[in-house]
């Protein structure tokens, strides 16, 4: 299991270097697989449906696919080819409007075939993971942002890194033992700091370093340190879902990892934060 799950370790970090390096086309549809993906597993647990068993069941899923699931996948498409092709925050929100209305609209001319639960539930995963992974995407199209998008990966991984190595050396209060009986308060500090310090020194000696006008390596750890935090809380959100709905993971797709939702469970809440903070503290804009 470990040299397992450490070979689909190397694996997802090569692939997330290689496409977030070259941006563009590659990244856009990295990112659409791994949407479709993700909202496929969500959808299955929150129906209480069990995970994929396969890449190919993956997208099929486990279960017979309703038309909500459906159309869900045909706005995901949607919404990453206006995203590719457009970037305007307005087409994409009017995207994310169209989906929800045809959810509605299929709620209402198949009543009562589907409860205004499952409606909700597939909006929810739709926003959840499609939308918010989109993010990665929209950072790596910043100006700078072949430099900035980096930080999603600090904030997320590396902070996990540090808050498993703290918790396993130091770690002795549990603060969330139902929830996640492993992590403790040493842990979550080590991580939000071992994720400022890594964001520190990139920021000082790589950025700093290519545009050597600009002093930003502080900004980059705080955005780095912020967005560790919300790590933190994409990683427990995710995993609330799993023990409402009784699953170990949400899917198999990444073997010795689980799902898509079990390995990007903290990026997905990580990257729309890194974006909003990179326009805001370091006033890049957007480009496309």
């Amino acid at each position: 299991m470990f040299w397992t799950r450490l070979g689909s370790g190397i694996v997802l970090l090569l692939l997330s270097i290689t496409t977030m390096s070259i941006g563009g086309l590659p990244l856009a549809i990295v990112l659409w697989v791994i949407s479709m993906a993700g909202f496929r597993e969500l959808t299955q647990a929150l129906q209480h449906a069990p995970a994929a068993q396969s890449g190919a069941d993956q997208l099929r899923g486990g279960k017979r696919m309703n038309v909500l699931e459906a159309i869900g996948l045909a706005g995901i498409a949607a919404y990453y080819l206006l995203l590719y092709f457009s970037g305007k925050d307005t087409w994409l929100f009017m995207c994310i409007v169209f989906v929800f209305l045809a959810m509605m609209f299929a709620y209402v001319i198949t009543f009562p075939k589907f409860k205004s639960l499952q409606v909700t539930e597939t909006v929810f995963a739709f926003l959840y993971a499609p939308v918010m992974l989109s993010f990665i995407y929209q950072t790596r199209m910043c100006e700078q942002g072949s430099y900035m998008v980096w930080m999603i990966l600090i904030s997320s991984w590396g902070c996990d890194t540090f808050a498993y190595v703290v918790g396993k050396l130091i770690g002795k209060k549990k603060i969330f033992p139902v929830l996640s009986p492993k992590k403790s308060l040493e842990g979550c500090v080590g991580g939000v700091l071992g994720a400022v310090l890594l964001g520190w020194l990139y920021g000082y000696f790589l950025v700093e370093r290519i545009f050597p006008g600009e002093s930003i390596a502080w900004a980059i750890a705080l955005i780095c340190g912020v967005g560790a935090v919300m790590s933190m809380v994409g990683d427990l959100a995710a995993s609330a879902i799993k023990r409402d709905h009784e699953i170990k993971d949400y899917g198999k797709l990444i073997p010795g990892h689980g799902g898509i939702m079990d390995r990007f469970d903290s990026v997905i809440v990580t990257a729309p934060m890194t974006y909003f903070l990179t326009i805001l503290v370091l006033n890049y804009r957007t480009v496309g």
